[in-house]
């Protein structure tokens, strides 16, 4: 009985169904730039840089475009301070550290920065450890500066803890993400991915 049922067994195919991943894989990739470029642009939501009483620099950019950016803004008369947001979470050192080092060693003054070091592990987290540096220095106006991938999010996020601040959203230029481009490159597919759960996920407060 043994040896009929399994005679009786059709084979497996396992090729048939790696085949159909691939064509519905290529045929998403070729056959919809316009809408990955949708997607990739949903992600993005920025504001014209306004005067403001602070920028504020979150952190999670290790390449640097995010500080510079924010100095760039006080550099440019925007505000007089950059709040450099930085979790405990490189080396031992929080993250505010090495990114004002980066930003002076490409020539902006020390004196643009002031440090707020965190223990923040999400956005929403890091928001309510600046809250209180802002409060501090007295901040009504503020130029929320991110990575463009990052700017719809983090944006609602600050507004909605923060609804008393006038907020602008600030992004910076990411080396992995450009919203019509993003499916070209892994890294880029990585970085989509990840904010685009981040982001269906706060819908339900998670």
């Amino acid at each position: 009985m043994t040896r009929t049922y399994l005679r009786d067994q059709p084979r497996k195919r396992p090729w048939i169904a790696a085949a159909t991943l691939v064509a519905i894989g290529l045929a998403l990739y070729f056959g919809s730039p316009l809408l990955f470029t949708w997607m990739g642009g949903y992600l993005v939501r920025t504001d014209t840089p306004a005067r403001a009483d602070a920028v504020v620099v979150l952190a999670g950019d290790f390449s640097g475009a995010r500080i510079l950016a924010g100095a760039d803004l006080v550099k440019q008369g925007l505000a007089p301070k950059a709040v450099i947001s930085g979790p405990d979470e490189v080396y031992g050192m929080y993250e505010c550290e090495p990114a004002i080092a980066f930003a002076v060693g490409h020539g902006y003054p020390q004196t643009y920065f002031v440090r707020a070091p965190n223990r923040a592990r999400s956005t929403r987290e890091e928001v309510a450890s600046l809250l209180p540096y802002l409060q501090q220095m007295g901040v009504h106006r503020v130029d929320l500066v991110t990575s463009n991938f990052h700017t719809r999010r983090a944006g609602k996020i600050f507004r909605t803890m923060a609804p008393g601040l006038e907020t602008h959203v600030v992004g910076a230029s990411d080396i992995y993400f450009q919203p019509d481009s993003w499916w070209h490159t892994r890294e880029g597919r990585k970085t989509f991915f990840y904010e685009a759960i981040k982001t269906v996920t706060s819908w339900f407060g998670i």
